[in-house]
């Protein structure tokens, strides 16, 4: 039999890349990112992975995006939903735009993603949706007013997501990175902390296939992880 179809939504450097190299595994996975050159490289180097760019705040382009995905490779089994709109600064600081921006990509997108393929999951009792967040979906501190309001929007919909779908078949998690991912561009920032101190895309992505592949008898929801180094910025 072929394996089933994962789709994964931004697919950047770090703990998109990691996905699709996990599922990989296991899965044919459509890649989903803005940026074809990523795509086209990581599709040459990973076998069973597909490139499908697009912008998810785009929701025409989306939903064609999504059908050529099930046209090329069935219907999917899984998704996920790393795509993520970012920016720091207080509420007097941001443009309101930047907000609205951010609340497209990490909410509305996750909205569209899930009525275009949930019916199809219902439909064979089956399927897996993970959400990859952090610890500004669940506080609202003064320098993330342009991004935090957005992911707790998205985790609200995602919990409405999983009681709605759970028993349906559907398994619904979101899992809130409390740590610095290990990328160039962090390891810029914070020169000079240990290797320690961050967190590694591999295992971030470890914990996503561990929450799609849960038995049905013990599903979770939320997933907190962090470095065990890690003061626990966030207490859940």
């Amino acid at each position: 039999m072929s394996k089933p179809v994962c789709i994964v939504t931004g697919v950047g450097p770090g703990t998109g890349a990691a996905c699709v190299r996990r599922f990989a595994q296991d899965y044919r996975v459509a890649m989903i990112a803005r940026s074809v050159d990523r795509l086209t490289a990581l599709a040459a180097d990973i076998p069973d992975t597909h490139s499908y760019p697009c912008d998810v705040t785009d929701t025409d382009a989306l939903h064609a995006t999504l059908a050529k995905i099930t046209a090329d490779l069935g219907d999917p089994r899984t998704l996920v939903h790393n795509a993520v709109g970012g920016a720091f600064g207080s509420f007097a600081e941001i443009e309101p735009e930047v907000l609205e921006n951010n609340f497209q990509v990490n909410t509305m997108a996750l909205l569209h993603l899930a009525r275009a393929l949930t019916p199809k999951m219902i439909e064979q009792a089956e399927g897996s949706i993970v959400i990859t967040g952090n610890t500004s979906a669940y506080r609202g501190m003064a320098y993330f007013a342009g991004f935090a309001p957005t992911k707790a929007a998205q985790r609200i919909l995602a919990e409405a997501m999983a009681r709605d779908l759970g028993p349906k078949g559907v398994h619904v998690s979101f899992v809130a990175i409390d740590a610095v991912i290990d990328l160039e561009w962090t390891r810029k920032r914070y020169a000079g902390k240990p290797d320690d101190f961050f967190c590694k895309p591999v295992d971030i992505a470890e914990e996503v296939y561990r929450l799609a592949h849960q038995p049905k008898s013990a599903w979770s929801f939320s997933s907190v992880i962090r470095p065990f180094g890690e003061n626990w910025t966030l207490n859940s």
